[in-house]
């Protein structure tokens, strides 16, 4: 921090506006002024100079006291955006803290991998019939990123400070498979919970032969054949007008299918979400699969959950088509909005929201995912966001745009360990055939937009020989210095995602 002892009479003056109630004025620095707030004798703002993003507190008392930072004055302080004075505004601040919206309340999730999207964010949502869900990140996510929860949740929480944001936020652990990821994501305040079910659902039940699908199901214990049998054989069940109806073939499949996951659902539901002392938005996805979920199983795992106690907030089925990352929709548009209906409706008839993944840039499917889910629904993006920041790097910095295009294009099958995506490649124009005025429109060409996509991991943590990294300091350098261009490119791409689901 002896940079801002170098900028001590600035900082000062600055410091003296806000003590006389002021927002200051400052040509070296940004000045965010929805971040401005009085409390308990302390005055607080935020800041953005060259060297990075501050808090600037002023005045007495137990806020004053709490904050970590240099100190100029016995009043004035000069406080880093850190994780503990992110826990510092947490404590002071309920509006800097992630909150479960329960299901009747749209919800958007909105993966902010850089830390630096959910300005835009905010101002996208605000006023909006849906509410944010700020601070999304899967563990393969953050793996990838060399990045931690805590650095997720600081992010967004410093974020609604910033924008003065009080309409509330959450917090997703995202995509969380196994429990000690769960106690920790719960440990450290998510308000949402994302139960990845799919290393408990099999992958070949489809594919099984009826004689093997018999001597499968022949080899679960009596109790739990019998108890199938009794409850869905030859049973039709009336879901909001829709006839579902079972026989003993499906029913087999469903129970090998899906048996196993719902016992850990259950078990997940009973030790960590019922118990919780706070409310914790619980959505189940079985969408992580290689099996589109039927209406029909769709029916079979909520029926069952809600036999077993277990109340959720979202599920997430595999729908027909292809949700593919950051492109639209592909597959047959009659047969999804057939069965999108179907599953809202079974959604509707339990209580719950219908929630869709991988929902970036799926603009052909968004109306008629309106239509039927009324209004009331979740939907996760993510990698969109880093496409757009891509988008702003090739508007900027061509010279680092050329160099990422580069990279990706050598290591794009190191990324397909992590993610199904299916680009042409060769379809996208060679990089000397481009001029720089150009470059910006490979984020409107499919497959390279996958490209990067997928790259983002490799591209961000990529290092020289001496070690320092090949991309990463100049990307978010850039970005910094194009705050405001970030800024406005995601209200107008997440904006578009809000309009078409009529949000």
């Amino acid at each position: 921090m002896a940079h801002l002892l170098d900028q001590k009479e600035h900082l000062l003056k600055m410091m003296n506006d806000l003590e006389n109630g002021k927002v200051p004025t400052s040509s070296s620095a940004k000045i965010y002024e929805q971040s401005y707030t009085e409390q308990d004798g302390t005055k607080l703002l935020m800041v953005h100079d060259q060297e990075g993003k501050w808090l600037l507190a002023v005045g007495e008392g137990v806020i004053f006291n709490d904050l970590e930072g240099t100190t100029l004055t016995n009043d004035k302080k000069v406080c880093p955006l850190s994780h503990e004075n992110r826990l510092v505004l947490n404590h002071y601040f309920d509006y800097t803290v992630p909150r479960a919206f329960g299901t009747k309340t749209a919800t958007m999730g909105l993966g902010d991998r850089l830390g630096l999207a959910s300005p835009g964010h905010i101002e996208t949502v605000r006023n909006r019939a849906v509410k944010p869900i700020l601070a999304q990140q899967s563990i393969r996510e953050l793996t990838l990123l060399n990045r931690t929860m805590k650095d997720m949740l600081d992010a967004a929480s410093f974020a609604v400070f910033q924008e003065g944001y009080k309409d509330g936020f959450g917090a997703d652990g995202d995509h969380i498979k196994e429990e000690k990821d769960i106690e920790y994501a719960l440990s450290l305040g998510v308000s949402m919970l994302t139960l990845d079910c799919s290393d408990h659902i099999p992958k070949q039940i489809e594919s099984l032969s009826p004689q093997e699908l018999v001597e499968q199901f022949n080899q679960l214990d009596e109790e739990t054949k019998a108890y199938f049998k009794n409850e869905y054989v030859n049973k039709t069940f009336s879901v909001n007008g829709l006839s579902i109806q079972f026989d003993e073939t499906n029913v087999m499949k469903n129970v090998l299918q899906y048996a196993k996951s719902l016992n850990f659902m259950a078990h997940v539901f009973d030790t960590y979400i019922s118990e919780s002392p706070r409310p914790i938005d619980f959505e189940i996805s079985i969408d992580e699969t290689e099996t589109i979920t039927s209406p029909q199983a769709h029916f079979f795992v909520a029926n069952e959950l809600q036999r077993r106690g277990v109340s959720v907030t979202s599920l997430a089925p595999r729908f027909c088509g292809e949700f593919q990352k950051g492109i639209d929709y592909i597959g047959d548009i009659d047969q999804f909005e057939h069965e999108l209906r179907e599953h809202a409706l079974i959604a509707e008839f339990f209580g719950y929201k219908l929630s869709i993944h991988s929902g970036s840039d799926k603009f052909k499917v968004f109306p008629i995912i309106a239509k039927y889910t009324k209004g009331v629904l979740h939907i996760k993006t993510a990698g969109t966001n880093w496409l757009e920041a891509v988008r702003v790097i090739a508007n900027t910095n061509p010279s680092l745009y050329r160099r990422m295009h580069t990279y990706a294009l050598q290591h794009f099958e190191e990324a397909l360990a992590y993610y199904h995506v299916t680009p042409d490649l060769d379809s996208v124009i060679p990089l000397d055939q481009v001029e720089d005025e150009k470059l910006a429109d490979y984020m409107n060409d499919d497959a390279a937009r996958q490209l990067f996509h997928v790259t983002y991991g490799i591209l961000l943590t990529a290092k020289d020989e001496n070690g320092e990294f090949l991309f990463k300091d100049e990307f978010f350098a850039t970005l910094n210095q194009q705050e405001d261009v970030y800024r406005e490119a995601l209200v107008k791409h997440i904006g578009k995602h809000v309009d078409l689901l009529g949000l």
